[in-house]
Formats: structure tokens, C-alpha cells, sequence
């Protein structure tokens, strides 16, 4: 193979190393939040296998271009191809199962307020499994998805620390889960008393409007972990972490399309160099021919 294209091919898969560090850095990323916060454990890995093979795609690649080994390129395209497909369906997929499903805006809320039935499709279905669901809720009570919840005001009159008031509490941004699993949903109209400690109003008939309400408990290990608001913030915060992922995924795939196109190129002019570098040699080996042929 010709030094130029080796050169070239060696750029272009060092271009597609540094590629696989993105997808794969998103794929640890979401594990991470598997264990902390989201609390699903299955969608990490489509990711980080993509990632690991194109790390090591790309370096087999670069090594038939130093080492000037044109199977290993061939298994090179050959396999990026593949991994090119992959990486596309898994975005079509991301954006396919995450297209529905907003926060509700709440009058006086800063936070939003979330749904089951706003959802739907596959990833609905697989949260809302009484048996996948029991291992998420146990998930968020052994991460205390709801320690941070709290936030202790200093009296300006006393200078101690004491409970958030409820108009600071109503302005706060919280997270889908904070939102959905450690507190009741509004149209339940409880009494705050802390961020996680409510009071039922017995005035209003709320049970039959919203089913959440009678699963709410002041139980800091219950709360509202087995609400369909719960279940519903549990999917918001799948969708903005998956979004994120898929967006950093799309970039990569317009590079890893460009790397693939002009590696193909290049193994192209290559192969076309050795073959003119081969018919000049035979030419010049005919027009002067050596007195000793070995």
C-alpha cells in the first residue's frame, strides 16, 4: 500500500478513535444515572457496546494502515458499516419511544407536574410493569431519590435553620422524580408541611378525581413511589437523558458517515497506488531487462 493512502487511513481512523470516546463517555454516563437517579438499568448498554466497538474498530483499522494490512482494513469498513447502521437505529430508536410526554404546568408552580397518560408505546409499558416497576421503586428508596429534597431556611427573625416555607418550596425547579415520587400531586390540595410530610384535607374530594392521592403515605421509605405520577417522572427524566444522549450520537454519526466515506476513499486510492506502482515496476522490468532474473 502507498505511503500517502497508509497516512491517510491513519488519520481517518485516529478521527474515528477519538469519535468512540463520546459514545462511549454517554453510555457511562447513563449507567451512572441508572444507579443514582433514573433507576433503569437496560438502556446504558446498547450504548456503551457501540462505543467499545468502534474504539476497537477503529484501532484494527489503524493498524492495517500502519502495518499496511489491507484484510484488516477490508474487516475495518466492513465492520464500521455495520456500527454506522447500529448507532443510527439506536437514535431513531431514542427519539421513536421518547416522542411523547411533557410536564404539566401548575398555576403558582414553578415546578411541573407529570402524567402516566400522557405517555405511551413500549417504554410506558416497560416502567409501568408491576414486576419491572417494583425493582425501580426500590431502586429510588435505596438511592433516597428524595434525601435532597430537603432544604432548611434560616428564620430572619431567629437566624436558625428551619423548614422551607411553602412559598419557597412552590417556586423551586425540581427534578420529574422529585416531582413525581416524592411529593403528592397538587390537585390533591394536602397541607405542606414539609417538603415530604403532607396533610390530607379532608374537605376535598379529591380521591376520586386522582387515584395518586390515596397512595401518597408521610412514610419517608412510601411517599408517592408507587403513584402514577412517580411512574410518569420516572419516564420524563428517561426522555431528557436520552435526548441528551441521542443529540451527542447524531453529531457523531455526521462524523463517523464523513470518517466512513473518506476511509473508503482512501482505501480506494490506495489500492488504485499499489496497482499503478505495480504496472510501473513490470514496465520498467520489460524496457530494461536485468541480466540476472530472480
Amino acid at each position: 500500500m502507498h505511503g500517502g493512502g497508509s497516512k491517510m487511513l491513519g488519520v481517518v481512523n485516529f478521527i474515528t478513535f477519538l469519535a468512540s470516546i463520546p459514545v462511549l463517555g454517554g453510555g457511562i454516563w447513563l449507567a451512572s444515572r441508572a444507579n443514582s437517579t433514573d433507576c433503569i438499568r437496560f438502556l446504558q448498554w446498547p450504548i456503551i457496546i457501540i462505543g467499545l466497538a468502534v474504539m476497537v474498530v477503529s484501532l484494527m483499522g489503524f493498524a492495517g494502515a500502519c502495518y499496511r494490512q489491507t484484510w484488516l482494513l477490508r474487516i475495518y469498513l466492513f465492520a464500521m458499516f455495520f456500527i454506522v447502521v447500529a448507532l443510527l437505529f439506536f437514535i431513531v430508536f431514542a427519539f421513536a419511544v421518547t416522542d411523547r410526554g411533557e410536564g404539566q404546568v401548575v398555576m403558582n408552580r414553578r415546578f411541573l407536574e407529570y402524567q402516566l397518560s400522557d405517555y405511551n408505546g413500549w417504554l410506558r409499558n416497560r416502567v409501568a410493569d408491576p414486576e419491572y416497576w417494583a425493582t425501580i421503586s426500590a431502586c429510588l428508596r435505596d438511592g433516597r431519590a428524595c434525601a435532597s429534597m430537603r432544604r432548611p431556611a434560616r428564620d430572619p427573625n431567629t437566624g436558625m435553620l428551619v423548614t422551607e416555607p411553602p412559598v419557597m418550596f412552590y417556586g423551586r425547579n425540581l427534578s420529574p422524580i422529585q416531582s413525581g415520587c416524592c411529593k403528592p400531586p397538587t390537585s390533591c390540595a394536602f397541607t405542606y408541611n414539609n417538603e415530604t410530610y403532607w396533610s390530607a384535607n379532608p374537605g376535598v374530594p379529591t380521591v376520586v378525581t386522582d387515584p395518586d392521592c390515596s397512595k401518597w403515605s408521610n412514610d419517608q421509605q412510601t411517599l408517592c413511589f408507587q403513584c402514577d405520577s412517580c411512574k410518569a417522572g420516572v419516564l420524563a427524566g428517561i426522555k431528557k437523558s436520552w435526548r441528551k444522549v441521542a443529540i451527542i450520537n447524531i453529531v457523531v454519526l455526521i462524523i463517523l458517515i464523513i470518517v466512513y466515506v473518506a476511509g473508503c476513499a482512501a482505501f480506494r486510492n490506495a489500492k488504485r497506488d499499489d496497482n499503478d506502482e505495480s504496472y510501473g515496476m513490470a514496465r520498467m522490468t520489460k524496457s530494461r531487462p536485468s541480466r540476472f532474473q530472480f
